[in-house]
């Protein structure tokens, strides 16, 4: 599989980030964030917090970024507002956090655990393959491609065999994306731009795509059973024979194909 390159400038920052990073413990982390404010964040910055149980806590005063937090716990914990670009998070578990309004950037964070977080208004540019976004609220998240930084090749989310059930995406963008096999059964997605996006293999059983805009998408094997079409926007499909489901959609008659 073909996977978003990021050039490897980001590949060697990465690196050094892990090279260079201090272990810190749970108690420590602790320490440090209780003796924080907004004009003095708690440095975590570039920290080595893997295998952590680091659940549970307010990380709104905290500098996280480039921090290498594989596999850790971060549970029912209130991270809103922060930067995170460059860290470390594949694995990680985010179940029952508050991520809405972080920034998310060059940032892999394959199998990781988003059940039931809230990531509304977040901005996300990285490898996010076989995540579990379960339930997730990702409303007005803006996952789309970075249009200004083609010198190190298309910066886009990736969300191959991502788990969505049940997730809210209503008015998020995910322009040209990547989603192949992605499950969005039983999904709102409202007004959902995914203009350009690999839905190949998708499944939108029973979802909710009012008004979306499936603008030059890859529906290749893509399900649409028992999904809400109305208003959905088609445009560019050349075959409907390739879009499976399409006898069992709802208001099939006020899609726009063309």
């Amino acid at each position: 599989m073909k996977m978003p390159y990021y050039g490897s400038g980001l590949i060697t920052a990465l690196f050094c980030i892990s090279a260079s990073a201090a272990d810190l413990d749970r108690l420590e982390v602790e320490n440090r964030l209780a003796k924080a404010d907004k004009a003095h964040p708690a440095d975590l910055r570039r920290k080595e917090l893997t295998d952590i149980d680091l659940s549970g806590l307010n990380y709104t005063h905290a500098d996280l970024w480039g921090s290498d937090l594989r596999r850790s716990n971060f549970s029912n914990s209130d991270l809103s507002g922060l930067n995170l670009d460059l860290s470390v998070l594949s694995r990680v578990n985010f179940s029952h956090s508050n991520l809405s309004n972080t920034s998310i950037f060059g940032v892999h964070v394959g199998n990781a655990n988003l059940s039931d977080a809230n990531l509304s208004g977040s901005r996300f540019i990285g490898v996010m393959d076989r995540a579990n976004l379960s339930n997730a609220n990702l409303s007005h998240a803006v996952w789309g491609a970075d249009m200004k930084n083609q010198s190190m090749g298309l910066m886009r989310a990736s969300l191959n065999n991502a788990n969505l059930t049940g997730a809210n995406l209503s008015y998020a963008n995910f322009d040209r994306a990547t989603m192949r096999y992605a499950n969005f059964t039983g999904a709102n997605l409202h007004k959902t731009v995914l203009f350009g996006v690999d839905l190949s293999g998708a499944d939108f059983t029973n979802a909710d795509l009012t008004g979306a805009d499936l603008t030059g998408t890859n529906l290749e094997d893509t399900n649409f059973t028992g999904a809400n079409l109305d208003g959905t926007r088609f445009a560019g499909i050349k075959d409907k024979t390739k879009l499976k489901g399409l006898s069992t959609s709802k208001n099939l008659d006020k899609a726009l194909i063309d």
